[in-house]
């Protein structure tokens, strides 16, 4: 394989370096330390950034050179390319071998970096992407006195033996997808491949001045699919310019965390990680998949697509500091909408992967007007409006079984597994006793209208009718403000418990409540559809500590319930962040502000290691703080975006 892409590049010329610069106090927001023992080995935190596909690690501070990687996301669900990239060592001009020690190893905001060492020598290594396609790992060397000296760069990798081609490195990694591996110097490069190791070699000797630093740069480009991507050439050194000011952006937005008993430190400190972690999921359009998207965890192998409700929540969050990857984010999901309305589970690179069996609840409406309300886009809005109303009337056509204004959770196969994942609350107590009821082809519902389903389609009837009116469209706005005052209406009068002050999901057969306390029922409040004495009821339910206001708040199902199950639980029990992100909001509505601050504190404090270097965790024990399941959890960082920072509001 010959790329102009290569031979283009082979003109770079050493040029002297700035060091990282990025505020110390968000250096080693996570610890990204970690060297792969087998290719599907996810024990640690990793780097990603700009939408790449392709990852990377810190090694052990002493373990010799360079960078663990590539983690490749796109091949088999995520598997590692490589052990080693861009390792290098030094030759005195005479042939002598040079050791420098190792002095620093830390992940700074958008970069890892390594420092070595010794007998006036140093070299610092940083690594960055420059764009989706390409990582670039630059070497530094600088000297006290000048000096020649010979320099090798090479790597290993796992899984599709490299190959020497054109002066890089090339390693196929399946039938369209590859890794390119080369070393710019300003000079022809050698390259060698001998079983998993490879080497590139500049011709001649580096001359380094005394006090002038000079950089080299290796560039490691992903191609998912050749016969669809071509990856445009990089400027090393103006790709890191502008890598330092997206990076800048990002952490000013994090400077502005605030919550009223912790700490500025801290509360910037756990927002900077959630701006860090949400990127670290981004992927780039690749294969089947027309635009970005954040998945929920590179550290779940079952996680390397994007999902509907979990779209929403990250394009809710990224609307406050990348607007461009929330509206691609939500556009991703809307590219695979039905004619009828329907938009699917979740997408995948390879759209017969694509879960059609059923959706995820209606809160796109909701990320849409995240985004406007940030960026004042009135073309996103006319772009989005038409899909909005699409998936809003589906529900009524394809979930509600009796036709009496309350939808359902459902399914497109009739399982009811298929029914509990539509409503995201995949094993919630209140399904326990469901069984299914055909609506038509294609159409099921869960025997009981669920509240959560019913507050949500509350809500986006009222953003609906808000679109509408910026978009001028005032018969629309009326009819969709009718809409809203009939689902009100419903959920007040027959879905709201007076005897036990609360709102629960309703039995079709005899309008009789599913009394199982959970985190749906707050959902109302969050809505805005509760009166006050309603939210007042709630509130004292959400505030009582047998029940949802335990040492890590908002519990899935209340804490006195004899399902509960904090630990082991999923959605029987332990806490999830969107629903405690929507709780805190909820008291917060209905001028419970001091309670929500509370609330809100607690699962900032009190989420384990969260102020320090834990990841964000997929859920939380209620009653220790623990996290469990998958690390590195998007719509969990997205939670915190949403309650730390202040929401962008477009000049």
């Amino acid at each position: 394989m010959r790329r102009p892409l290569f031979a283009l590049l082979l003109a770079a010329t050493l040029a002297p370096g700035a060091q990282a610069g990025a505020p110390e106090r968000y250096l080693d927001l996570l610890d990204l330390h970690g060297t792969p023992t087998s290719a599907t080995d996810r024990r640690f935190n990793l780097f990603f950034d700009a939408g790449a596909w392709h990852g990377y690690s810190l090694p052990a501070r002493d373990e010799g050179t360079g960078f663990s990687g590539p983690f490749v996301h796109s091949l088999d669900g995520g598997r590692w390319a490589g052990r080693r990239f861009a390792a290098w060592t030094l030759e005195s001009s005479a042939g002598k071998p040079i050791a420098l020690a190792a002095t620093e190893s830390h992940a700074g905001p958008g970069y890892l970096e390594r420092t070595h060492a010794g007998g006036g020598l140093s070299v610092r290594e940083t690594l960055f992407f420059a764009d989706a396609w390409h990582a670039v790992a630059r070497i530094e060397l600088s000297a006290t006195a000048s000096r020649d000296l010979h320099l090798q760069v090479e790597g290993e990798a796992m899984g599709g033996a490299p190959r020497a081609d054109d002066g890089g490195i090339v390693q196929t990694l399946g039938r369209r997808s590859f890794l390119a591996t080369r070393l710019f110097a300003g000079r022809e490069v050698a390259a060698q491949a001998e079983g998993p190791r490879y080497r590139l070699e500049p011709a001649g000797l580096l001359h380094v001045e005394a006090g002038k630093p000079v950089a080299l740069y290796v560039e490691q480009t992903l191609v998912v699919d050749n016969a669809r991507e071509q990856p445009p050439l990089v400027d090393h050194a103006d790709a890191w310019r502008r890598n330092r000011a997206r990076w800048d952006g990002y952490l000013a937005f994090a400077d502005s965390a605030h919550l009223p008993g912790v700490s500025d430190g801290d509360a910037r400190r756990v927002a900077a990680k959630a701006v860090a972690t949400l990127l670290a999921n981004w992927r780039a359009a690749r294969g089947d998949l027309g635009h970005d998207g954040v998945i929920p965890s590179y550290s779940n192998p079952d996680f390397n697509g994007f999902w509907a409700w979990d779209s929403w929540k990250h394009a809710a969050a990224l609307a406050r500091f990348a607007p461009d990857l929330a509206r691609d984010q939500i556009r991703a999901m809307f590219d695979r909408q039905r004619p009828d309305g329907m938009v699917p589970d979740c997408v995948y690179l390879d759209t017969k992967d694509n879960n059609w069996r059923n959706t995820k609840p209606p809160l796109a409406t909701w990320a849409v007007l995240a985004v406007h309300d940030a960026t004042a886009d009135r073309a996103f809005l006319t772009e989005m409006y038409g899909k909005l109303a699409r998936y809003h009337r589906w529900w009524w056509t394809a979930r509600d079984h009796d036709h009496d204004g309350l939808a359902e959770f459902g399914s497109t196969d009739g399982t009811r597994m298929a029914a509990a994942w539509e409503s995201g609350m995949d094993n919630a107590v209140r399904f326990d006793g469901a069984k299914m009821l055909p609506n038509g082809p294609g159409a099921w519902s869960l025997d009981q209208a669920s509240v959560d389903l019913n507050a949500y389609l509350y809500r986006e009837a009222i953003d609906l009718a808000r679109i509408a009116e910026v978009l001028g469209k005032v018969d629309d706005h009326a009819a969709w403000m009718k809409e809203a005052e009939r689902i009100q209406t419903a959920v007040r009068t027959r879905m709201f418990d007076r005897e036990h002050g609360y709102f629960f999901d309703i039995h079709l057969s005899d309008r009789s409540p599913v009394r199982v306390y959970g985190a749906e029922g707050w959902t109302p409040l969050w809505a805005g559809l509760a009166d006050a004495t309603q939210a007042r009821a709630v509130s004292q339910v959400m505030l009582d500590p047998k029940k949802f206001a335990t040492r890590m708040p908002f519990p899935t199902l209340a804490a006195d319930d004899p399902h509960f199950s904090p630990v082991k639980g999923y959605w029987r029990g332990p806490v999830w962040l969107d629903q405690a992100y929507f709780g805190v909001e909820a008291l917060r509505r209905h001028g419970y502000a001091q309670q929500a601050d509370e609330m809100a504190r607690r699962l900032v404090l009190n989420a384990r290691g969260l102020t320090a270097q834990a990841p964000f965790y997929e859920n939380y024990d209620p009653l220790t703080g623990n996290g469990y399941q998958s690390p590195n959890f998007s719509w969990s960082a997205a939670a915190y975006v949403l309650m730390l920072t202040p929401a962008r509001k477009a000049p």
